[in-house]
């Protein structure tokens, strides 16, 4: 496997990943997750896409209003809406039937119930599972602080695969089909999980295989 070396991946944690960014993520070996950057609505950052028997659904971590500028790391989940029940139903609803669903689901359980303060912290133990799962162990550490131009030790991705453009946009990641449990249009750059359900230990050499590019420079 090709790997960048001696640069660091600056990158922002997202919640239950896409395939896109864990491609990217696939070709680290060291993973520098931003903290201190200003929150961004309406992104990755708190929010997948899993392919149901309605079709693709977005799921949405609830998030307090105390979050305008503030630091990613500061981030609050709202509990009061009792979104880990809707969100392990619809994942539950959705993959039960999937060929490896019950090899990872109650870690993925374990990790949505186990209620985080902070939406960084819940990002980050979900990003562990899915390296795990994948059997990638990069070095990981967080920023110290906000650099708007960090050095050439990074290799800068921050913001970069974000919900509001296509993937095909960034030239990053091309789609490989496999076998979902719904449908018979293949649904694209979903969430790890629907590809982790589906596919279990081949998930890896298909991520590698969805590479559009490498990110060596």
């Amino acid at each position: 496997m090709n790997q960048i070396a001696l640069k660091s991946l600056l990158i922002e944690p997202h919640y239950l990943p896409s395939l896109e960014y864990m491609t990217v993520l696939q070709q680290f070996n060291d993973i520098t997750w931003e903290q201190h950057e200003h929150y961004v609505k309406q992104s990755f950052r708190n929010r997948c896409y899993i392919n149901t028997a309605q079709g693709v659904e977005m799921l949405v971590v609830p998030l307090t209003n105390k979050h305008g500028k503030v630091p990613g790391r500061d981030v609050r989940i709202d509990y009061s809406l009792h979104w880990q029940n809707n969100h392990w139903r619809t994942i539950e609803s959705a993959y039960r039937k999937a060929p490896y669903f019950e090899f990872f689901a109650d870690d993925l359980k374990t990790i949505l119930y186990k209620n985080h303060e902070y939406l960084f912290d819940l990002n980050l133990e979900l990003l562990s599972f899915c390296l795990k799962s994948i059997r990638h162990k990069p070095s990981i550490s967080v920023s110290v602080a906000y650099e708007k131009s960090p050095d050439s030790t990074f290799y800068d991705l921050r913001s970069v695969i974000h919900a509001k453009k296509p993937y095909s946009d960034r030239s990053i990641f091309k789609s490989t089909p496999y076998q979902q449990v719904f449908g018979n249009q293949f649904a694209a750059n979903l969430s790890l999980i629907d590809l982790l359900f589906c596919e279990g230990p081949r998930t890896g050499s298909l991520l590698l295989a969805s590479r559009n590019k490498e990110l060596n420079k």
